[in-house]
């Protein structure tokens, strides 16, 4: 990979017939379509970690294993070579074409999800899950980064709430379509058809999308070196407000992400239902609930009243805060309806936040930056949804379980033991308006004065 040259800004983003290769802007179109490609991108990672969750019953009685050992077979090893190969990777995205890095990256994981599908043991299983979470490591910090040079600093919260808007989707594609594949194709099969789309797409980023130069909307140098990751690490510490806003979000997945997460599992479980089933009641939760929240959510950002980031953090605390109670009733009811309709509440809540999150951390960043600050906002937030949460619930669970044969009860009372951590997100966010206008307008301060 090579550098983009400083005069990358005036190739047009996407092979427009008509376009002027001279113009130095970005027509509305071309800004929407890399936001569509990226949020197709957020979308793809999304699925593979859904559909996963969605087979953890099927893969622990094909293989035998308990709750924990599932917990890290399926969840923990992705996380923690998506968390080590993160940094590098980001380093590499702050200097290189992110174009690039986001279409191999995308290549990459793509395969190995259909190579989730060929395993035929443990080992084998264990070692396409670590290399997908190699490949989705270069994704969304990716994403992030460039759609950060194709809206302005007062629209990337709203900008990103749209490419956030993969992940409802992606979940709905991991919980129902692949659930439904799952049951009349088996769970083999599932991650064979699900690894398709992303070769197509990672073709697409290759063919139609360009390099925009860094930080040609943001007050800074244009052309200033990106800082070693020690350096960007020491800023982006000094910045209060970005450190609570990367801990909420953190909370918030191992909160409500760690939940869901065994959620598949548990309606199997205590319901008595097939993987086609469970799939069938959270695809649409997360499709048309999760989708709701993020288009309203987006439409609030867009609102003069919240063009003050302090009143968008205490708007996702208040929310999370009364999702957490919401997720007390529901993993304590023993009656699906009410667990079917409570769940209307509780999705929305592991949406709204994303957008906004990363909208907001990117304004407290500087251009060349934002792939650092991404990056290590992906490392805290999967080590608690992906590292924490599932093999925490997976161990409560055997150990809650009577001869340490894990069944409904035992998941229920380990997944019961997550949900007060919801409100130790609130705290974060409500923390965080302290201090973010004086961190912004730091953060929009030439390099040599950061």
């Amino acid at each position: 990979m090579s550098e983009t040259s400083p005069d990358a800004s005036n190739e047009p983003l996407i092979k427009v017939p008509g376009a002027d290769p001279t113009s130095a802007g970005y027509s509305l179109t071309q800004r929407w379509y890399v936001a569509i490609m990226m949020c197709m991108v957020y979308t793809l990672s999304i699925t593979d970690r859904y559909s996963i969750s969605t087979v953890l019953e099927p893969i622990r009685h094909s293989l035998h294993l308990s709750d924990a050992n599932v917990a890290f077979l399926t969840g923990v090893s992705l996380a923690l070579f998506y968390v080590a190969f993160g940094f590098p990777l980001s380093w590499l995205i702050d200097r290189y074409s992110r174009r690039n890095i986001i279409g191999i990256s995308l290549i990459a994981w793509s395969v190995l999800t259909t190579a989730t599908g060929l395993a035929r043991n443990y080992g084998q299983l264990l070692a396409a899950r670590i290399g997908v979470g190699v490949g989705e490591a270069g994704g969304t910090p990716g994403s992030n980064s460039l759609l950060s040079d194709y809206f302005p600093a007062a629209r990337r919260p709203m900008a990103l709430q749209v490419f956030a808007l993969g992940a409802p989707i992606g979940a709905w594609l991991g919980s129902q379509i692949a659930g439904a594949l799952a049951y009349h194709l088996g769970w083999r099969a599932m991650f064979l058809v699900l690894g398709i789309p992303g070769l197509i797409a990672g073709a697409l980023i290759f063919f139609t999308i360009r390099e925009p130069r860094r930080g040609r909307l943001d007050e800074t140098h244009l052309d200033a070196p990106a800082p070693p990751i020690r350096q960007t690490l020491r800023f982006l510490w000094r910045q209060r407000s970005a450190v609570h806003v990367m801990a909420a979000g953190a909370v918030v997945a191992l909160w409500g992400w760690g939940l869901m997460w065994w959620t598949p599992a548990f309606l199997m479980r205590a319901y008595g239902l097939n993987v086609g089933q469970a799939g069938a009641i959270l695809g649409p939760v997360h499709l048309v609930g999760g989708s709701l929240a993020m288009v309203g959510s987006t439409w609030l950002l867009s609102r003069p009243y919240l063009a003050d980031s302090r009143r968008i953090v205490r708007l996702l605390g208040g929310y999370v805060a009364v999702a957490t109670l919401v997720t007390g009733f529901m993993y304590s009811t023993h009656s699906l309806t009410v667990f079917r309709w409570l769940l209307w509440l509780y999705v929305p809540a592991l949406y709204v936040y994303i957008g906004a999150s990363f909208g907001i951390l990117n304004n407290l960043a500087q251009p060349r930056m934002r792939a650092v600050y991404c990056a290590t906002t992906l490392f805290v937030a999967n080590v608690a949804n992906l590292v924490i949460a599932p093999e925490a619930v997976g161990m409560l669970s055997d150990w809650f379980a009577p001869h340490h044969h894990p069944d409904a009860h035992s998941l229920r009372l380990a997944m019961l033991c997550l949900v007060p951590t919801g409100l130790w997100a609130t705290w974060h966010f409500f923390r965080a308006a302290r201090f973010l206008p004086e961190d912004e307008r730091r953060a929009a301060s030439m390099p040599g004065h950061a």
